[in-house]
């Protein structure tokens, strides 16, 4: 792995990875396939053969996604829609004897409910009380957290898979009051958002097929001394790393993990195991189409834009995880959001189901070797 430059000075542990900076640099999408593809293997063993991440997964919410994106329209079933399962993964990762928390997805899923797709179709509802049927929440990362021994002042690092749905302000503050003149205090008063810079670029100007997925106002007011913009690919410490793979959004970034089970992913590229196996699902419709059209993957497809940035991402993510220990026909890309079987889409039931990631023990108290970025501003 050719690590090089901390991606900031208040984050020295987190570094760029240069291994596919020449491929991403070619301008056809088919070389850049197989480039990809190559790497991808080789960045994964170089994962594998290191230490290992402590992982936990922290469940969220449930919500209704239409059908026809989450598998690229290969589904003939008529339901409408299908259940997805959010999640966030905490990763623990070691540093000099230090122990780092990094994030991953930590959405607040009632300030989500902005999004303009999800209050269109919350508005759509006969009854108010039939949202409380459509959406089961789990509580907000930071009450999880408390579970589990640690505090929100313990987080190093948040990132996301991508921006769609999210509103930053009450995880990472915001400088600008509220309406009713109340400011919106961070959730993680010491994390730093890893934040890739094309996609946060975009957010202030968003194309019409991106505006039903973002919250136009979620990053306003949010100080810029909290976030980190970057280029390119990250390595997080010892056993977990973060790729870009755009294509569901032109930021999407993908997190590996060497954890107990081998080297797994998590993105929003694909909603389902079948998406990175088409071939091997037994969801009606997707492998009939992965076979007519010769595809390896299925593409999670709300944002249609970047289909074929997409499609080489999402085999670029494939080539670096390990195979599941259940069934070795579908790889270890674990969806941040994961189509479950549900009363709304009988007979879309996916072939696997992944559920959690978890590896090892959660560390609820670490040493401090250095002070931290908000010390240092004080």
């Amino acid at each position: 792995m050719r690590t090089g430059e901390p991606v900031d000075s208040r984050l020295p542990w987190v570094r760029r990875i240069h291994d596919l900076d020449e491929a991403r640099s070619l301008s056809a999408s088919g070389p850049r396939l197989r480039e990809y593809r190559r790497i991808g293997r080789r960045l994964g063993d170089d994962l594998r053969s290191g230490p290992r991440a402590t992982v936990k997964t922290i469940p969220l919410a449930t919500l209704l996604y239409p059908t026809t994106f989450a598998f690229d329209r290969a589904v003939p079933l008529p339901w409408p829609y299908v259940q997805m399962f959010h999640r966030c993964l905490l990763v623990q990762v070691e540093v000099e004897g230090t122990t780092r928390n990094v994030l991953f997805n930590p959405t607040d899923y009632v300030a989500s409910k902005a999004t303009p797709f999800f209050a269109d179709l919350i508005d759509a509802l006969p009854l108010p009380d039939l949202e409380k049927l459509l959406s089961t929440q789990h509580g907000q990362v930071d009450e999880q957290l408390a579970k589990l021994g640690l505090s929100a002042a313990d987080i190093d690092v948040v990132a996301f898979d991508h921006f769609h749905t999210q509103d930053l302000r009450p995880i990472l503050g915001s400088e600008i009051p509220a309406p009713d003149g109340t400011r919106l205090h961070a959730r993680f008063p010491n994390a730093l958002l890893l934040a890739p810079r094309k996609e946060w670029v975009d957010w202030d100007d968003l194309h019409p097929l991106q505006r039903s997925w973002f919250v136009a106002d979620g990053k306003r007011g949010v100080p810029d001394d909290r976030v980190v913009l970057f280029d390119g690919d990250l390595l997080l410490g010892a056993g977990a790393m973060i790729l870009q793979t755009a294509g569901h959004t032109t930021g999407n970034q993908t997190l590996f993990a060497h954890g107990a089970r081998g080297v797994f992913g998590s993105s929003e590229n694909g909603c389902s195991a079948d998406s990175w196996s088409p071939r091997e699902s037994r969801i009606p419709g997707v492998a009939k189409k992965a076979r007519a059209y010769d595809l390896e993957v299925v593409l999670n497809s709300n944002t249609p834009e970047l289909a074929a940035e997409q499609y080489n991402s999402m085999v670029l993510e494939k080539s670096v995880v390990d195979r599941s220990e259940v069934d070795p026909a579908f790889v270890q890309m674990f969806p941040s959001s994961e189509v479950t079987p549900s009363a709304f889409a009988p007979g879309v039931r996916p072939s696997m189901l992944f559920v959690e990631r978890d590896s090892g023990t959660v560390r609820t108290s670490r040493a401090r070797t250095a002070p931290r970025h908000d010390d240092a501003r004080a």
